[in-house]
């Protein structure tokens, strides 16, 4: 049947209408509940960090942040954890020396470091080295002047990864001698240190700081850039005049390489301002973290700075990776 003039002129213009009607806008990231996946059991200060944020965030994001704690492995487990998911809603949420060493450690890794770029820095892990409360030394000269003296005879306990390469470096420019004792809970080194059976304890602050506040132990420097308010008045290791023992604990947001630029900046922006009412700061300071939120690129330089020291340590040590 034929259409009458005035229907198909009507017909023609809904046809038109459809054919040019804007598609449906893609929905905004997230769409789904997002996941931090922390290398650290619950109550690690990466941990906790990770936590203070999520809580801020899923406000901002109307979705759930979920934290999955994945110990274990040297941090291999949950950096594997993270990359399986091959998801844009999974990011890995810890410190960067957890993994900066991995290339110099093992000859073969079951991942490529390559997959993982950094999106956004989120603090600073306050690492320190302290001795027994009465030890008759209270700076890292007076420590190294009786370790040297006394070669062989000290024992250390460190924090794995980049706290070890960085005091090996020390003991390497030093000239010193002073074994390692393995811990699978680092967290007991410090018990030892105070009851005397080991003479030295490189940690994060959090580590140390119970045995500290019982009056067991005390600290001789602090291993970051600059003071930190944790200890106002312990002067950092540079300040002492041994720059080998600098360090800072990284910790930051890991994506995926294949995040689209969009999302990595809009994920460093919404760290910032997460962080901008000062309350996350706060609550992190009482762990042994200073806040120090940036963007991928500030993380990234970050990193390299650090990687370039454990290569510089590796060479001058001769370290031979696991095989």
């Amino acid at each position: 049947m034929l259409l009458t003039r005035p229907l198909a002129i009507l017909f023609s213009l809904a046809a038109l209408a459809l054919s040019t009607a804007p598609a449906p806008a893609q929905q905004a990231w997230p769409t789904r509940p997002v996941k931090f996946i922390v290398p650290f059991g619950p109550g690690a200060g990466a941990d906790i960090g990770a936590r203070l944020f999520a809580e801020k965030l899923s406000k901002t994001w109307g979705q759930p942040v979920v934290i999955e704690n994945k110990p274990g492995g040297d941090s291999i487990v949950a950096i594997q954890a993270f990359l399986s998911a091959n998801d844009d809603h999974v990011f890995l949420f810890g410190p960067a020396g957890n993994f900066t060493v991995h290339p110099f450690v093992y000859s073969k890794l079951s991942y490529d470091p390559k997959e993982l770029i950094p999106v956004a820095r989120v603090s600073n892990t306050i690492l320190a080295a302290a001795v027994k409360a009465d030890a008759p030394y209270n700076d890292i000269k007076g420590f190294t002047e009786a370790a040297r003296a006394n070669p062989g005879k000290f024992n250390s306990g460190l924090v794995q990864g980049i706290t070890e390469f960085t005091f090996w470096g020390y003991l390497h420019f030093e000239k010193l001698q002073i074994t390692q004792v393995p811990y699978r809970d680092i967290n007991v080194a410090p018990v030892d240190l105070g009851e005397g059976r080991i003479q030295i304890v490189m940690s994060s602050f959090a580590i140390v700081q119970p045995q500290l506040n019982a009056g067991r132990i005390k600290l001789i420097t602090i291993n970051n850039k600059t003071r930190v308010p944790a200890a106002p008045n312990t002067p950092t290791a540079r300040e002492q005049g041994f720059p080998s023992l600098e360090v800072e604990g990284l910790v930051g947001l890991f994506a995926l390489k294949t995040t689209p630029d969009a999302l990595k900046e809009k994920l460093a922006a919404d760290f910032r301002a997460a962080a901008a009412d000062g309350s996350i700061a706060d609550r992190l300071k009482a762990t042994g973290q200073v806040i120090n939120v940036g963007g991928g690129q500030e993380f990234a330089a970050s990193i390299d700075e650090q990687r370039a020291n454990v290569a510089a340590v590796v060479k001058a040590i001769d370290f031979k990776p696991k095989q």
